[in-house]
């Protein structure tokens, strides 16, 4: 444990960002498994709607610093591309 009042803070700051951080990963998952949920039960309807929520949870978590902006349209790419090959 660090012996600085201000290494202190930093140690308590760290935690609690790593906690939000965790929480909102843990949301963006999901909301990106139901995408893969709707899209194994083949409806497209359901898919579409779970993946435009997911495509918000993702770019939320971007704008929170989360995730960076090219890992989101990543993942925001092959997930539309599952729902778009739907039949």
């Amino acid at each position: 444990m660090a012996n600085i009042k201000s290494a202190k803070k930093r140690v308590l700051v760290a935690e609690r960002n790593a906690a939000r951080n965790k929480a909102i990963r843990s949301r963006v998952k999901t909301f990106v498994k139901k995408v893969y949920a709707a899209v194994d039960g083949g409806n497209k309807a359901e898919a579409e709607t779970a993946l435009k929520a997911a495509m918000t949870e993702l770019e939320k978590a971007t704008s929170k610093g989360v995730y960076h902006k090219n890992t989101t349209s990543r993942k925001i790419s092959r997930l539309t591309l599952m729902v778009n090959k739907m039949a």
